[in-house]
């Protein structure tokens, strides 16, 4: 890798959608030869995909799999304990208090199977959660459009 590359790869860092021409205007290459070296940078390894960064808010989910966890706290777990240990999680969209048989109910989005199982482990082993039961959302049936703000 040379310096060239360096600097398509921090370019597109920063836009991975722009055209070879553009690309290649930046670096002092024509549209060709830029795309070459992308090309390139992809075989190798080096670049091994693109993603949309979604802004807060956004009305998609943040990552691959949207989760319901129902969490029933151990004896003396204290609520307030539970809810600032969780507050700092990122993959937790929503705690809501429950009647019923568990205390809350969280709406996760994670990017795999390995992070859900890393968060149940982070809820059970510093959080106060005796137990989980978890429900992966296979698809949505109401748009989110729809749904009350």
């Amino acid at each position: 890798m040379d310096d060239i590359d360096s600097r398509i790869l921090g370019i597109l860092r920063e836009n991975g959608r722009i055209s070879f021409s553009a690309l290649g205007a930046a670096v002092g290459l024509s549209a060709n030869a830029a795309a070459a070296r992308v090309r390139r940078l992809e075989r190798d390894g080096t670049i091994v995909g693109y993603r949309a960064v979604l802004a807060e808010g956004s009305p998609l989910p943040p990552c691959g799999l949207e989760a319901y966890v129902d969490v029933r706290l151990g004896n003396g777990a204290d609520h307030d304990t539970f809810l600032a240990r969780i507050a700092d999680i990122p993959e937790i969209h929503d705690a809501v208090h429950m009647t019923g048989p568990h205390d809350y109910l969280l709406h996760v989005f994670v990017p795999g199977t390995a992070a859900l199982d890393h968060l149940l482990r982070r809820l059970k082993q510093h959080s106060g959660a005796a137990q989980t039961h978890t429900r992966i959302a296979l698809r949505e049936t109401l748009p989110r459009s729809r749904r009350p703000s």
